[in-house]
């Protein structure tokens, strides 16, 4: 198994691509740290992979604020014994015209999404550059971090900074032996994003926009995430993997 002993912290592990990382590192033998606002969720996921003879635990994480942030990873450090792993899942969206959004929500979406991956990141690093210690570290970008959509402009900000910071921390982290690499998905169907789904014509419009034909499950994304976090690609780092259905392979006529 490839993560057999090692120990995966997810951030956002609660719901969606999180918790699919959660229950698919389980699988491959990870200790496993889900991290989340919802930390009573986040203890239920925990408490699922328990059940199903896996080790983890849950923790309530505001990545957005430095303390929690440390303190998450700190605290998955005691628990499950070691650092290997980080996935910064947590993320939120806004979906309102560049004219009308406001100054607050623009700092909410940023907050979560840029400087909720760079934070835990930070932490993470800074203790296993302590410790002297290799690790990898994968983070949920987005093909809005490729390419830009309306109404999304706080979203599309935030994204294309954690590709950016993705490159910059591969670039500082590489001879620490800390590989840092990002998954740009397209739409996945979250309960984020759960009611694109109910309208019929957006469900069209997503389906039409994806050179397959169809939207993301959160499992699929996992996949990719872990792939990255797996020494199968040891020698990747400062990489953008796009999961997209071919949605920025091209634009249909």
């Amino acid at each position: 198994m490839r993560f057999q002993d090692q120990a995966v912290l997810v951030t956002g592990g609660a719901s969606g691509i999180g918790e699919q990382v959660c229950l698919a590192a389980a699988r491959e033998g990870a200790r496993v740290a889900v991290g989340d606002l919802d930390a009573a969720r986040a203890e239920a996921v925990a408490a699922a992979i328990r059940a199903q003879g896996g080790e983890a635990i849950g923790l309530g994480v505001d990545v957005a604020h430095p303390d929690s942030a440390a303190a998450f990873i700190a605290g998955a450090e005691q628990a499950l014994g070691r650092l290997d792993v980080l996935v910064n899942s947590a993320g939120v969206r806004e979906v309102v015209s560049v004219l009308d959004l406001s100054f607050e929500e623009w700092n909410r979406v940023i907050s979560i999404n840029l400087s909720g991956t760079f934070l835990p990141s930070q932490a993470f690093a800074k203790r296993l550059v302590a410790a002297k210690r290799s690790g990898r570290i994968v983070n949920l970008a987005s093909t809005l971090g490729l390419v830009a959509a309306p109404n999304r402009a706080a979203y599309v900000a935030s994204k294309h900074g954690v590709v950016g910071l993705t490159k910059e921390m591969a670039m500082e982290l590489g001879t620490a032996g800390i590989r840092v690499n990002a998954v740009a998905p397209g739409v996945v169907r979250t309960p984020l994003t759960e009611r694109y789904f109910q309208d019929p014509e957006m469900a069209d419009t997503i389906r039409g926009i994806h050179a397959l034909g169809r939207w993301a499950e959160p499992k699929e994304i996992a996949a990719a995430i872990l792939f990255l976090a797996s020494e199968e690609c040891g020698f990747m780092t400062g990489s953008i993997l796009p999961v997209d259905g071919g949605w920025t392979a091209g634009k249909k006529m």
